[in-house]
């Protein structure tokens, strides 16, 4: 029997299966979870195709986070295929190329609240749409996110890198408010890895230079899966007291003097 045998997740941000998130939506269901993913737009059939890649077939619903409409309808549209989720896995972030790439002190106000509403702002906007189906009497929830470490000023991060910021402490306060009604929510902070999202970052390279050369245990950007181990161990009953924790899944980079 798995370490999530049992439980429902719902998870955001399978675009690819090189993502972290399709490879805990994987592992999620190889330890016996019931998983439904979501998507939107023109990503919505390419969502649908790299779903066929699981172990088991699971629907896609339709969530764009910055769409009212779409998360007022969100459980309705989750509970058409599970009663109640378990767990909610965070997978979602876009900025303006104006707001990255070395233009911080340039990027106007409407291209860095793009960034903030999809990076940060979501994660509240995601868990309380989900919350309904996440509470009850004696029941327990988590809620994981996935964040690149954002108390380093990266080179040309940029203001994806302040979203980051308000991502992490957007985690934490969330965990203080919904503590008492089971809700547990923590962050994993993986080190760079190849995704379509990651290499359209200017200076991505760069980023794996230096995590080859910092990393005291190795890193591989092409490996998503430590990541998705990690968010699949927080989904699961083995942190039954953990909350507000950023995980880091870096290869050590985090801790090392460059």
């Amino acid at each position: 029997m798995g370490i999530l045998e049992g439980k429902n997740l719902l998870v955001t941000g399978v675009l690819t299966d090189q993502s972290i998130a399709f490879h805990v939506a994987r592992l999620a269901q190889q330890e016996g979870a019931n998983v439904v993913l979501t998507s939107f737009g023109r990503a919505l059939s390419l969502t649908n195709r790299i779903a066929g890649r699981l172990p088991t077939p699971v629907p896609v619903v339709e969530l764009d986070v910055t769409d009212d409409e779409h998360l007022a309808a969100l459980a309705d549209r989750v509970s058409m295929h599970v009663e109640r989720l378990d767990g909610v896995l965070h997978s979602i972030g876009f900025a303006p190329d104006t707001a990255l790439g070395g233009n911080f002190l340039k990027t106007e106000w409407p291209d860095v609240a793009t960034a903030l509403q999809v990076s940060a702002y979501s994660l509240k906007s995601l868990t309380m749409a989900a919350l309904p189906l996440m509470t009850g009497e004696g029941r327990t929830s988590s809620v994981v996110g996935l964040t690149f470490d954002a108390t380093v000023a990266w080179p040309k991060y940029d203001w994806m890198g302040v979203a980051k910021a308000a991502f992490e402490s957007t985690s934490r306060y969330l965990a203080r408010d919904l503590g008492h009604q089971g809700v547990r929510v923590n962050l994993v902070a993986a080190g760079p890895i190849g995704t379509i999202a990651a290499k359209s970052i200017p200076g991505f390279d760069e980023f794996k230079t230096m995590w080859d050369a910092r990393s005291p245990i190795g890193w591989d950007v092409m490996d998503p899966e430590p990541a998705a181990r990690a968010c699949v161990a927080l989904f699961s009953d083995w942190f039954p007291k953990t909350t507000a924790e950023i995980i880091h899944v870096d290869g050590g980079v985090h801790a090392i003097m460059g």
